[in-house]
Parts: C-alpha cells; sequence; structure tokens
C-alpha cells in the first residue's frame, strides 16, 4: 500500500526523534564515501593508476609522465584534480534539476534512493579497476561524485521540514556529527586491514587495499542508507501536492526554469550563495586533496594518512557539536566568519609543513577537525534560512554544487599551478584567496535582513 503523505507548512515543522534519527543516518551512510573514498584512497588511487597508464612504476615518485584521456594531455598528477572539476561540471546542470524534481514529487525518499544506490554502485564498481585502467576509474568516480552530490539535495532539502528557526543549527551540526563518526568508524576499519596487510615497498598490495577499502564504503553507503528510507517520512509541499498525477520530470524541468527567472527576487540569498561557493571551494579542495598532497609533496606512508584523517573524522564529530554550541551563543554566522579565519591559518600552516614529518602533519589534521564539521554545518543550516518555502531542492541544488567534494575552481588551480610549477606546496597557496574573499563576502551580508526577504522568521540569535 502507498504512504499516505500530507503537506507540511514550513511555518510550523514538526518531527520526532526517531525521523530525525533517521535523517541524521544518511549522513552516517553517505560519509564513507567522502571521507574513505574522497579523502583519503581515492586521489592516490587513481594517480597512481593513472602513472602506471603513463609507463611509471609503482612507487616512481620522480615519474612525471602523462595520459591522454579524449586525446588531451594531462600530467599524471593533475588527473584527480581534473576529474573532480569535469564532475562538477556536470553538476552544474544535473544538481539543480534533481532539487527541482525533489520539490515536486510527493516521494522524495524515492529519489533519495536512486542516488544513493547508484553512487554506491558506482563505487562498488570501482573493484574493476585494475592495472592502467584509469579512464574506467575516471568515469566511475564520475558518477558516483554526481550521484552523491545529488542524494545530498533530496537529503538537504529535508531539513527546513524537521526543525523551526532556532533548531536547525542543532539538528544540522548533530547530522553533520554523526556523519563524521560513521566515515570514522569504516575508516578505523580500513586502517586496521590497511596496517595488518600492507607490505613495504610492495606497491601492488598498497593498490589492492586502497581498492578494496573504496569498494567497502560502497557496500556501507547502500547498506545504511536503508535507515532513512525506512524512518524519514515523506514531507511534500503544497505545489507538490497539487500536481500529484503529472509528470513530475518534466513539471520539476518547468518549476526550474522558472525559480532561475524569479531568483532575482532574492539577491541577498543569491549574495550569501556566492559567499559559500568561494569559501566552501576552498574547504573541499582542502578535503579532497589532503591525501595526494601527503603522499606526493610530504612522502608520508599511506598509514600515517589515514591515522590523520581518522583523527580529522573524530575530532570533526566533536567540533561540529562544539560550533554548534559556540552558535547558540553568538549566532551562526558569526561563528562561520570565525571558522574561516582558522581555515586561513591551517592553510598557511600547510605550506610550511616539513617533509616526511608525520607529527606535524598529524597536528594540522587535529586543527582541520576542530574547524572542519562546524564550519559546513552551520553553513547548511544558515542557508535553509535564506530558501523561500517549497523551493528547499532547487535551492539546495545550487547550493550542492560547491559543496561534499564537488568544488570545482579549487582542484582546477591547484591542478593548473602543479602543472605549471610542478609543486604541490604552490599549488596550495592558490587556495588562500578562496577562504579571504569568502570571509569578505560573507560578511558583507546582512543576514538579518537576507532572511526577512525570503519570507522566513530570522533565530534570535545570529
Amino acid at each position: 500500500m502507498a504512504e499516505t503523505v500530507t503537506p507540511t507548512p514550513r511555518t510550523a515543522p514538526g518531527s520526532t526523534r526517531r525521523e530525525r534519527t533517521g535523517w541524521y543516518f544518511y549522513d552516517w551512510a553517505m560519509s564513507a564515501f567522502s571521507t574513505t573514498v574522497l579523502t583519503v584512497f581515492l586521489g592516490p588511487f587513481l594517480t597512481s593508476v593513472a602513472k602506471l597508464a603513463a609507463g611509471c612504476d609503482l612507487g616512481a615518485d620522480d615519474c612525471t609522465g602523462y595520459v591522454y584521456p579524449l586525446g588531451i594531455t594531462v600530467a599524471a598528477g593533475s588527473y584527480f584534480p581534473y576529474l573532480v572539476s569535469a564532475s562538477v561540471f556536470l553538476t552544474v546542470f544535473v544538481l539543480p534539476v534533481v532539487g527541482a524534481i525533489a520539490d515536486r514529487s510527493a516521494h522524495k525518499k524515492r529519489l533519495l534512493a536512486v542516488a544513493a544506490f547508484v553512487g554506491a554502485g558506482a563505487t562498488i564498481g570501482m573493484v574493476f579497476v585494475t592495472g592502467d585502467r584509469y579512464l574506467l576509474g575516471g568515469a566511475l568516480f564520475m558518477v558516483a561524485n554526481i550521484a552523491f552530490g545529488a542524494g545530498v539535495v533530496v537529503y538537504n532539502s529535508f531539513l527546513p521540514q524537521l526543525g523551526g528557526p532556532d533548531d536547525r543549527d542543532g539538528i544540522s551540526s548533530r547530522g553533520w556529527a554523526l556523519g563524521y563518526l560513521g566515515g570514522g568508524l569504516l575508516l578505523a576499519l580500513n586502517l586496521v586491514v590497511v596496517m595488518m596487510f600492507s607490505r613495504d615497498g610492495d606497491g601492488q598490495r598498497t593498490l589492492d587495499l586502497a581498492r578494496a577499502s573504496i569498494v567497502s564504503a560502497g557496500v556501507w553507503w547502500a547498506l545504511f542508507t536503508l535507515v532513512p528510507l525506512r524512518w524519514l517520512r515523506e514531507r511534500p509541499t503544497a505545489e507538490a501536492t497539487a500536481a500529484h498525477g503529472g509528470s513530475v520530470l518534466v513539471d520539476g524541468f518547468r518549476q526550474l526554469g522558472r525559480t532561475l527567472r524569479q531568483i532575482r527576487a532574492y539577491p541577498l540569498t543569491l549574495f550569501f550563495l556566492l559567499a559559500f561557493l568561494v569559501y566552501n571551494d576552498g574547504i573541499q579542495t582542502v578535503i579532497a586533496l589532503a591525501s595526494q598532497y601527503g603522499t606526493e609533496e610530504l612522502k608520508l606512508e599511506q598509514g600515517t594518512l589515514i591515522v590523520t584523517i581518522l583523527l580529522v573524522q573524530f575530532l570533526a564529530f566533536g567540533g561540529a557539536l562544539l560550533l554548534g554550541a559556540l552558535a547558540k551563543r553568538i549566532g551562526a554566522w558569526k561563528t562561520v566568519l570565525l571558522s574561516l579565519v582558522l581555515w586561513t591559518g591551517v592553510i598557511l600552516a600547510a605550506f610550511w609543513l616539513p617533509a616526511e614529518a608525520p607529527v606535524p602533519f598529524m597536528i594540522l589534521g587535529a586543527m582541520i577537525g576542530l574547524v572542519l564539521g562546524g564550519s559546513q554545518a552551520l553553513s547548511r543550516s544558515l542557508f535553509s534560512q535564506l530558501i523561500p518555502e517549497g523551493k528547499e531542492g532547487e535551492y539546495y541544488g545550487f547550493y550542492e554544487i560547491s559543496d561534499k567534494g564537488t568544488s570545482w575552481l579549487g582542484p582546477l588551480a591547484f591542478g593548473l599551478v602543479f602543472q605549471l610549477t610542478n609543486s604541490y606546496r604552490v599549488g596550495l597557496v592558490s587556495l588562500l584567496i578562496f577562504f579571504v574573499v569568502g570571509f569578505a563576502l560573507l560578511a558583507a551580508v546582512p543576514i538579518r535582513r537576507a532572511i526577512v526577504a525570503a519570507g522566513n522568521t530570522p533565530p534570535r540569535v545570529l
């Protein structure tokens, strides 16, 4: 029997603890991809596969070979950053459409299921990326990354319906915190496997273990997605209920067109989104390329990288809750601004890290962990205050273009600078501009006026 759904007005959100817990658990599920795949294993894994295709030997640090996807000359060390940028180019077109469809659908959970299982399936498909199959690995990554972003759009669109203006910072922070805990747990399991079975000087064994870890993230993602699909309630808007029986896909495209024409009526929301796209581009580039920086520039062992990222995960769990508590006192807007100052310090510290020195790298990881979860969770909840009612999916579609590893300017700048200078350190410096400009743009947003202009009630503290 089909589930009965009723529209829930924005002005009177209500949710049970079971429903909110189900929502949190999608962060637990998908964070395995964000952490194990994007942050730790995939960058070094695909870089190694690309180097094999370029004629380099495994473990050859001084090899600067080239691969030729679609006839384009690409340095093997730049292949993964370029893939991230290419996947985002596609998400620019895909994610807003997914959001529009979600707003017009009475069954958003089905959309969440499709996105999650397509992404998880592509991740599991990495089991076939052996030898020099860098093109297959790149194609699977692009499918998984786009599906990942689509799932997050639908997932985020539930947030405004789970709590009122004063509750969303806490709900968003708890979701991020549980996500970091889940991602950290799987990473810990992979850490045990890598430490037990890796052999010094055996590059092929390292590559096989990385592949197995990536596949495990796909299995984790698919398995724990069953929890939100079971516990979340359908909460369609009045417009979605009225559209029931028509073509959701066609209506979604039409609605997206109307939104693109009407979005100019909310210039302050657009201004906030611009600020977010800039500073979050820097954050996501650090997350996506940290492992590659550690292996290629700092010459650190894979075990050191995994321990550091594991440290980041568990500290980010506490950091998300800590900054969430701080936001209750001084407001989410001021807390995010403070986090951007700390991110600038992280980039400066990373530039001066010595090579082959695990302890300074781990200390820097601890600094990242304390600001990572909170800056992202509070940005998400702050944006929820700026969305006109009934447009949650569409606006989170635009938001997600630069979220959860789908940034493009940062990786593109990093990859270009490396190709020109053959230095990851110089590439890292290029990321400073994202945090400095992002801070300036966010500081210029009259946030309370922006919330009122979107037709929403501001929280007591901003």
